[in-house]
């Protein structure tokens, strides 16, 4: 470590590594300390991009691993290549943030959480749209009683994929949209209500047997329901509304960013009262970064807002969905996992 500062090791160098590499230059306690892709040139060009860093590059995960500056791993690659590394940086007793979904399978998502908990290592997944300001002042909303029990969700995502877009395709890349779209809507739908009681989906996949568009509706003991959706055939609305017994919440496009959200309810004598609550912020991923940084500094080995049982009822919803449309997804040794 530098002083105070956490070292982040980050294993992949795509979009979203670049993303999260520009936020984390925006949120305080930590900063880049390596990088580690399969190709070493990538590694080099992404640690070169970083003016004013010195940031090591890695075409091995376990040399990173090895690394006294990297206090943190996060891992940025596609879907079905979460597992390995994450699963090394835990055996190592390194803190792990895991890109969204956690893992391309329920059996590799369990193994993750089993040793996290076993060996007291902080696992995180990257559910990053929980932390922004948009989202706490959403659910404060909700918390406070003003629109009284939530009794339905309903949320959309989703933009148009070509072919020539190969990780949406590619089964071997997480292929499909329910995986690289849905943590969105799914993960609004189990933050607000928990834990679900019942799934059903309906969809249709691409030629090569991915999920091209999925719609879920989902149960809970209490009653409560949720329509969600994901394509990757037409641009959606992509907003989200909820539904109580007092009033309801619209939250405008892009939902998952929460910029704003109005509130509508009735009064004893019958007006509607709304209220408006803008929240839009740039860089939103320093939010999850600033959670990890506090969480070890702290010493904590879970966290109280995207905690382990969340990044497992995902994933159920996920295996679920995909196993009965007969989605063609790449599995992480499933039930041979060591």
């Amino acid at each position: 470590m530098d002083g105070t500062e956490i070292g982040w090791g980050f294993v992949g160098t795509g979009g979203i590594a670049q993303t999260v590499a520009s936020a984390l230059e925006l949120a305080p306690g930590g900063r880049l300390a390596a990088v580690c892709s399969r190709e070493l040139g990538r590694a080099e060009r992404f640690a070169a991009d970083r003016d004013g860093h010195d940031v090591a590059a890695y075409d091995d995960v376990e040399a990173m691993l090895a690394d006294p500056s990297v206090d943190v791993v996060y891992v940025a690659t596609t879907h079905p290549q979460h597992h390995a590394p994450a699963r090394a940086a835990l055996r190592v007793g390194k803190p792990v943030l895991v890109e969204k979904p956690m893992t391309a399978s329920l059996a590799a998502t369990r193994d993750l959480v089993e040793l996290a908990r076993q060996r007291g290592v902080l696992l995180v997944e990257a559910y990053w749209t929980r932390f922004l300001p948009g989202t706490t002042a959403l659910l404060e909303v909700v918390g406070s009683g003003a629109v009284g029990e939530v009794l339905g969700v309903h949320a959309d995502f989703g933009f148009p994929a070509p072919e020539s877009l190969r990780r949406f395709h590619d089964p071997q890349l997480g292929g499909g949209s329910l995986l690289d779209l849905g943590p969105y809507p799914v993960g609004l739908a189990l933050t607000l209500l928990g834990t679900p009681s019942g799934v059903e989906v309906t969809g249709s996949l691409t030629p090569s047997g991915v999920d091209r568009q999925v719609a879920l509706a989902l149960a809970w003991p209490s009653g409560a329901v949720a329509a969600l959706s994901t394509t990757m055939a037409a641009r959606t609305a992509s907003r989200a509304w909820i539904e109580g017994d007092r009033g309801w919440i619209e939250v405008d496009a892009p939902f998952h960013e929460v910029p704003r959200f109005t509130v509508r309810t009735r009064g004893a004598d019958g007006a509607e009262h709304v209220e408006v609550h803008e929240h839009a912020v740039a860089h939103g991923h320093r939010f999850v970064l600033e959670h990890v940084h506090a969480l070890v500094a702290a010493g904590e080995v879970e966290s109280p807002l995207v905690p382990l049982g969340f990044s497992l009822d995902l994933a159920a919803v996920f295996e679920q969905a995909l196993t009965r449309l007969g989605a063609e997804r790449a599995l992480e040794l499933g039930d041979a996992l060591p």
